[in-house]
C-alpha cells in the first residue's frame, strides 16, 4: 500500500504553528489582571464561594499526622464509600496523589504503562522516575482518551533478565489531552481483564472523575470498581481551593500515608481545607452537570458564529464533551494568535499545543459571561475577514 505523505501546505502550516507556540510560555503563565478577566484557562482558577468559606470557618480541626483531625477523618471515610474502596487519604494535590499511588504500587526498577499524552507522564515532571526509580512504557492516546487495548497488551514485558517488570497500568478520566473525554465502562472492564490476565494493577488518574460520572451516567463507585486505586482532585472540577483524595485497599492507603509523610506531605490542622472539599462534594453533581453543559453551549456557539469561509480553519469539538473544550486551528491561524486576542479582551484561554486552544468551564462562568465570550469570539473572527 502506498504511503500518503503530508502536503507541503500542511507541513508549512504546522511549522508556522510550532514556531509561534515556541515563543509563548505555556500552561502556568502568570497573568497580572486575571482577577478582572473571564478565566477559562482551567477549573483550578475558581475561588471559594461564600458557602464554602463559611464551611471552612466553622469546622473542628486537629493534628492529622496524629490522626486527630475529625474533619479530615470524616472526609476520608466519606470518600472511601463514594469510591467503593476500603480506605482513602487526603493529599495536597493530584500530582502528589498520583505519585504516591505509583510509589505504593511499584518497587524501584519496576515499570508502569502510561499514555504518552497522559497527565501523569506529560505534566508531572516524570516524578515516578525522578524520585521513585520507576520506569515507563508509553502508549499513544487514542482520540477518545483510551490507551488502545492491543498496545497495552503489547507493552507488557515478558519475563526476561534484560527487562524491567511491568507492574502498573495508568489510566485517566476525564482525559485532559484528548479534550476531556470520559472512559466507558466497557473500556475499563476490558483493561481490568488484561490486568488480571497478567497479574497487574491499575491506577486511575480521576482528577475530574465527577465530570466523567455526569457525562457517562456511571456512578463514581462504578467507574472505580475496575481499578485498584484512584485519585480525584477537589481543586479541579469540584471547585475547592486545595486537595485531592487517593482511594484503594487499606494496606495500599497505609503505604501511601507512610510515603506521604516521607515527602513532606503530612497535614496538621488541615481540616479547614477538608471542609472545603466536603462542601464541594455536597455540590459535585450539580457543579459538574452545569460545567459540562456550559462547555457544550460554548462549543456549539463558537461553531455557529464561525463564518463559512473560516469553518475549515476554526472548529470547536462538540463530541464527547465534559468541562474541557478544545478549538482546533489551521490555515495559518495559531493558538498564540487566538490566546492573545482573547487576552486583550479580558478572556483567558490556554494554548494547548501547535494547533489547539483549550477552554475549561468552571463555576465562575455565568450565563452573562458566556455571552461576553461569544462577543469576543465574534470580534476575533471579524478581524480575520
Amino acid at each position: 500500500m502506498k504511503r500518503l505523505l503530508p502536503s507541503r501546505a500542511f507541513l508549512a502550516d504546522l511549522c508556522t504553528s510550532r514556531k509561534a507556540l515556541s515563543t509563548m510560555p505555556q500552561y502556568s503563565t502568570k497573568v497580572e489582571n486575571s482577577a478582572k478577566c473571564i478565566d477559562l484557562r482551567s477549573d483550578t482558577v475558581t475561588l471559594p464561594t461564600q458557602g464554602m468559606r463559611d464551611a471552612m470557618a466553622n469546622v473542628p480541626v486537629g493534628d492529622d499526622v496524629y490522626g486527630e483531625d475529625p474533619t479530615i477523618n470524616a472526609l476520608e471515610e466519606r470518600c472511601a464509600k463514594i469510591f467503593g474502596k476500603e480506605s482513602s487519604i487526603f493529599v495536597c494535590s493530584g500530582t502528589m496523589g498520583n505519585f504516591l499511588a505509583m510509589l505504593a504500587h511499584c518497587q524501584r526498577g519496576e515499570e508502569i504503562i502510561v499514555g504518552k499524552q497522559s497527565h501523569i507522564f506529560r505534566w508531572e515532571q516524570g516524578n515516578f522516575a525522578q524520585y521513585g526509580g520507576i520506569s515507563a512504557t508509553t502508549v499513544e492516546i487514542a482520540e477518545d482518551g483510551t490507551l488502545p487495548l492491543a498496545e497495552i497488551e503489547a507493552s507488557i514485558r515478558v519475563n526476561d533478565y534484560h527487562m524491567p517488570k511491568t507492574r502498573l497500568i495508568c489510566l485517566e478520566t476525564t482525559h485532559n489531552w484528548s479534550g476531556g473525554k470520559a472512559l466507558s465502562k466497557e473500556y475499563l472492564k476490558a483493561v481490568r481483564e488484561i490486568a488480571d490476565r497478567h497479574g497487574l494493577l491499575i491506577h486511575l488518574d480521576g482528577a475530574r472523575i465527577y465530570n466523567a460520572s455526569v457525562a457517562t451516567g456511571l456512578d463514581v463507585a462504578e467507574i472505580s470498581k475496575y481499578v485498584d486505586s484512584v485519585q480525584m482532585c477537589f481543586s479541579k472540577g469540584l471547585g475547592a481551593p486545595v486537595g485531592s483524595i487517593v482511594a484503594g485497599t487499606k494496606d495500599f492507603v497505609d503505604s501511601v500515608r507512610y510515603k506521604r509523610k516521607g515527602i513532606g506531605g503530612g497535614w496538621r490542622q488541615a481540616g479547614i481545607l477538608a471542609a472545603a472539599a466536603m462542601y464541594s462534594l455536597d455540590h459535585a453533581v450539580e457543579t459538574c452537570t452545569r460545567d459540562n453543559k456550559n462547555a457544550a453551549i460554548l462549543a456549539a456557539g463558537f461553531n455557529e458564529r464561525t463564518p463559512a469561509n473560516l469553518k475549515e480553519k476554526i472548529h470547536a469539538n462538540e463530541k464527547g464533551l465534559t468541562n474541557i473544550l478544545v478549538i482546533r486551528l489551521s490555515g495559518g491561524l495559531t493558538p498564540p494568535q487566538f490566546v492573545e486576542f482573547f487576552k486583550k479582551h479580558n478572556v483567558l484561554v490556554m494554548a494547548f499545543d501547535e494547533r489547539r486552544v483549550r477552554l475549561v468551564t468552571n463555576w465562575g462562568l455565568t450565563d452573562e459571561k458566556i455571552q461576553e465570550v461569544f462577543t469576543v469570539y465574534e470580534k476575533f473572527v471579524a478581524s480575520l475577514q
